[in-house]
C-alpha cells in the first residue's frame, strides 16, 4: 500500500463519519438549510418580490413562491446576466454554467461562491465513500480521465461563463492534478472527434485507473482506444477498475461496457447539474444514489402524474414515499427559487434518502395517453438484452402515429454493437416487458389502439451524426432517451437510410 492511498482511507472514514451527521436527521437539515437560504435571500430583489420576509413557515414558502422552470425565472436571471447585483442571491455569482438551449435558447445558469464548494466536494465524496466502503485505494496512484468540456471560459458582464464540467475543471484538489489527464491543451479543443482522438494518443500508454463521464462519450473514447492499440480496454489498462459517471442510466451501456474493456470494473454513479450536485452513490451495496440534503439545496417533490394538473401538491422530503414518479424541485445558494430543473426521480430508500432518476418530465410518450417515461424504457430494453445475445451502442423511441399501413406503434431506433439473432422475438420481449411496467401502454395493445413495437436499426455512428447536426455532439450532452415527437426518428429516415 503506498503512502498516498493509506492517507485516502483515513481521510475516506473521516469525511464517512462527517457525513452521517446529517443524515441520520435528514428533515431537521433541510429545515435548517429552507431558512437559512430565505434569510439570506431577503434582501434580493426575488425576496422583495415574494415577500421573503414575511416567511415564516414553509407554507407561507408554497403561498408567495410558485414553482417556475427557466422560462419563468428568465427576467430575473436576465437581470443577473446584465451585470446586475443582488437579483437572485447576494451580490453577483462567481459564473454562468451555459447550458443548452431551450425556447429562448442558451440558458444561464448561476453558480454563486456559497454554491460552487458544493459541486467540488460532491465528486470527491462519492469516492472516498466507495473507498470507506470497498477498501479500494490503490486507484489512486494511477492516473484519471475525466471526459469533459472545455475549461476556457467567456465573460459577460465581469462573471465567467462556461460549460459546468469546464469551470469543475478549475477545482481539480492539487494532490490530484500530477494523477489528472488529459493536458489542459487537449481538454481545450472544441471540436469532439478531434478531441478524442487527441486524448487517446496522450492516455493509451498511460497507467489509467480512473475513467470518468457520461457513457455514451466515455463509450466513444473505448472504441477508439481498441483501434488504436489494437487491444482491449482492459488489456490496455491493467489496472483500470473504476468508472465514475452520470447524466444518463449506465445499465443499457454495461453489457457493451464489459465486452470493450474485457471485464468488469466497480462503477458509481453521480447525480450532477449546472443547477448544483445532488446525489451520488454511496453504497456499492444499495440501490439509488444518496440525496444529499445538506448541500445549500432545499427540494421540494411534486408527483409527475399531478404535474401538470392546478395547484398540484408540493412535498417536502419528510412526506415522500418510496416508487412513486416525482419531478424534483429545488430551492439553492445560488439563488434558484421553486425551481424545476426538469428531471423526475423515484426514491429506492428513505433511510437515508436514495433516489433513481427516472426520465425527464418533457421527454415521455404519450401520443395515446401511454405517458411511458426513461425508465421504463431503459428497463424494457434493459429485459431484451438479458434475455437475448443482443448489445446496443445507443437508442431512443418515438411514437410513429401516423405509419403508412396498419396500427400505429412505438419506433425503437436501435444502433447495434450485436444484432440478435433474432428481430422480432428481441422486439416482442422489450415490448412484453414495456406492458409489465405500464398499464395505459398495456390497455392500448389489448385493445388494438397500437400494435406491438417495431425495431429500426440505426447505423453505426448514426446517433453520432444527429448530435453533431444539433451541435451537440460530446460533452455533458446527451441523446434523449425518448421524445413525444419524431425530430430525431425523422433525422435519421431522412438523412442515414
Amino acid at each position: 500500500m503506498s503512502v498516498k492511498s493509506f492517507f485516502a482511507k483515513i481521510f475516506a472514514n473521516i469525511v464517512v463519519m462527517q457525513q452521517q451527521k446529517w443524515m441520520i436527521k435528514p428533515v431537521e437539515t433541510q429545515q435548517n438549510i429552507f431558512y437559512s437560504l430565505i434569510q439570506q435571500a431577503k434582501q434580493t430583489q426575488f425576496g422583495k418580490d415574494h415577500l421573503f420576509s414575511a416567511i415564516k413557515s414553509y407554507e407561507d414558502f408554497t403561498k408567495f413562491v410558485p414553482v417556475r422552470d427557466y422560462e419563468a425565472l428568465k427576467p430575473y436571471v436576465d437581470k443577473v446576466v446584465a451585470g446586475e447585483k443582488d437579483i437572485l442571491w447576494k451580490g453577483k455569482p462567481l459564473y454562468f454554467a451555459k447550458t443548452s438551449g431551450t425556447t429562448s435558447g442558451a440558458k444561464y445558469i448561476p453558480i454563486t461562491k456559497e454554491s460552487m464548494p458544493y459541486h467540488v466536494e460532491g465528486a470527491r465524496n462519492a469516492i472516498l465513500f466507495y473507498i470507506q466502503e470497498t477498501g479500494n485505494a490503490d486507484f489512486v496512484d494511477g492516473k484519471m480521465i475525466f471526459l469533459q468540456g472545455s475549461p476556457e471560459m467567456n465573460e459577460k458582464n465581469g462573471v465567467k461563463v462556461g460549460r459546468l464540467s469546464g469551470i469543475a475543471a478549475h477545482y481539480v484538489p492539487k494532490y490530484l492534478q500530477k494523477n489528472r489527464l488529459p493536458s489542459w491543451e487537449t481538454n481545450c479543443i472544441d471540436d469532439w472527434e478531434t478531441k478524442i482522438d487527441a486524448i487517446v494518443q496522450e492516455t493509451k500508454d498511460q497507467n489509467m485507473s480512473v475513467i470518468s463521464g457520461i457513457p455514451s462519450w466515455v463509450q466513444m473514447y473505448f472504441d477508439r482506444l481498441i483501434q488504436a492499440s489494437g487491444q482491449k480496454v482492459g488489456d490496455l489498462f491493467k489496472n483500470f477498475n473504476l468508472f465514475i459517471y452520470g447524466g444518463v442510466n449506465y445499465e443499457p451501456y454495461r453489457k457493451k461496457f464489459e465486452q470493450l474493456i474485457g471485464r468488469k470494473v466497480d462503477s458509481i454513479e453521480l447525480y450532477p447539474a449546472s443547477e448544483g450536485f445532488f446525489a451520488y452513490q454511496d453504497s456499492q451495496k444499495a440501490k439509488g444514489m444518496l440525496l444529499l440534503l445538506n448541500a445549500g439545496i432545499f427540494y421540494e417533490f411534486i408527483k409527475a402524474d399531478e404535474f401538470y394538473t392546478e395547484n398540484p401538491k408540493r412535498y417536502t422530503i419528510g412526506e415522500v414515499a418510496l416508487n412513486v414518479n416525482y419531478v424534483i424541485i429545488i430551492s439553492t445558494n445560488a439563488g434558484l427559487w421553486a425551481y424545476n430543473i426538469g428531471d423526475t426521480v423515484m426514491f429506492t430508500s428513505l433511510k437515508p434518502y436514495r433516489i433513481i432518476v427516472t426520465g425527464r418530465i418533457k421527454h415521455y410518450i404519450s401520443a395515446f395517453g401511454e405517458h411511458v417515461i426513461g425508465k421504463e424504457v431503459e428497463q424494457a430494453m434493459q429485459q431484451g438484452l438479458r434475455e437475448t445475445d443482443a448489445m446496443v451502442t445507443e437508442f431512443t423511441v418515438a411514437p410513429q402515429i401516423n405509419p403508412e399501413s396498419g396500427l400505429p406503434y412505438h419506433e425503437w431506433l436501435v444502433e447495434f454493437e450485436k444484432e440478435p439473432a433474432d428481430m422480432e422475438t428481441f422486439a416482442l420481449k422489450i415490448d412484453n416487458a414495456l406492458r409489465k411496467q405500464n398499464v395505459y401502454y398495456d390497455d392500448l395493445i389489448v385493445g388494438s389502439i397500437l400494435r406491438t413495437l417495431v425495431i429500426t436499426k440505426v447505423p453505426f455512428g448514426g446517433f453520432n451524426e444527429y448530435m453533431k447536426s444539433q451541435g451537440k455532439l460530446g460533452g455533458q450532452n446527451k441523446l434523449p432517451r425518448l421524445t413525444n415527437d419524431r425530430k430525431i426518428a425523422d433525422f435519421i429516415h431522412h438523412n442515414l437510410k
